[in-house]
């Protein structure tokens, strides 16, 4: 038994950085018709589910602090800070500015490993239907979304924006993208990040996280920005089922091996340097400092997301 990599729809649009826009060929008829379907899938979801848990953690407070400046005449009285005032026995008001827009931002992992599924789904379409949720709710709360797709290199950019027409847009370039890019590099995704937003934002980052070295760029990015790491596995990455010799192919160097699943002995050592994976990835989100959502190929989306939104604080401020 050979395992097999699903590989991309064709590509309408051509990579761009942040800063600018490409300008591709139109959308076939086809891809525009699973827009259609996945946005009003998707759509109902959100209202449904997903819209006022994610206005509950990421909502404004109208007005955000600034600063702490000496009474002058005509200030109001209730902005006085009375602490400050007795603490240098002259008279001090709070000075606010009113918030905008939160910024979010979709690090989506396209490398080869996540062409990859045993059930129902490939990685790529549980990522997909994720980007989808989180967007499309972050849209309805009137803020602005752009998306970074991503291998080894940058696939796909497009700077955030706001409205349906935007969302579909999204939808579309990530339905029609077929990346050029078999590995992973999440750092140069994160320095791709970090370069172009230029105030604290919220950044989902959607990854199978098979990239030893991503650790520094994860850690540099969730320093200025709030981040949270959306994790997508396959059972088969956890456990091997007893099914006879295969030959495993891994996507994204090539390198073939052949194993005999049928033995206990090494399902066994298998699952083990799963469980040391799995752990070492876990204790390199709390190093540094990351929210981290666990998703699997065989089982629906929503009630891990929803348990992330109901535990979440709203940590981040939004700033204009």
């Amino acid at each position: 038994m050979t395992f097999r990599w699903r590989r991309s729809a064709p590509a309408v649009r051509v990579p761009a950085p942040l800063a600018s826009e490409a300008v591709g060929a139109p959308a076939p008829f086809e891809i525009l018709e699973q827009v259609r379907r996945l946005e009003l899938r998707m759509r109902r979801l959100v209202n449904s589910r997903f819209a006022g848990e994610y206005r509950s953690v990421y909502k404004g407070q109208g007005m955000e602090f600034s600063e702490v400046r000496e009474y002058q005449p005509g200030d109001e009285v209730r902005s006085i800070d009375w602490n400050v005032t007795a603490r240098l026995q002259k008279p001090y008001v709070k000075r606010y500015v009113e918030e905008r827009e939160l910024t979010v931002l979709l690090l989506v992992d396209c490398s080869a490993s996540s062409h990859f599924g045993t059930r129902t789904r490939f990685k790529n379409d549980v990522a997909l239907e994720v980007a989808a949720v989180l967007g499309l709710s972050a849209l309805r709360n009137n803020d602005r979304v752009g998306l970074l797709a991503f291998s080894d290199r940058i696939e796909h950019a497009v700077p955030p924006r706001k409205g349906r027409r935007h969302g579909l847009r999204l939808l579309r370039d990530l339905l029609s993208l077929r990346p050029t890019g078999v590995r992973t590099d999440i750092a140069l995704a994160c320095e791709q990040a970090r370069r172009h937003l230029t105030h604290r934002s919220l950044v989902f980052v959607i990854s199978d996280f098979r990239d030893a070295v991503a650790e520094a760029a994860l850690r540099g990015l969730a320093a200025r920005h709030e981040v949270v790491a959306i994790t997508v596995d396959d059972p088969v990455e956890h456990a091997l089922p007893a099914a006879g010799v295969l030959v495993l192919v891994d996507p994204e160097t090539g390198q073939r091996i052949e194993i005999d699943s049928s033995d206990v002995a090494f399902r066994v050592r298998y699952a083990a340097a799963a469980r040391v994976a799995e752990d070492q990835r876990a204790a390199m989100f709390a190093r540094t400092g990351l929210t981290a959502v666990q998703l699997r190929t065989d089982l629906p989306i929503v009630e891990p997301l929803l348990a992330f939104f109901r535990r979440a604080r709203p940590a981040i401020r939004r700033r204009g």
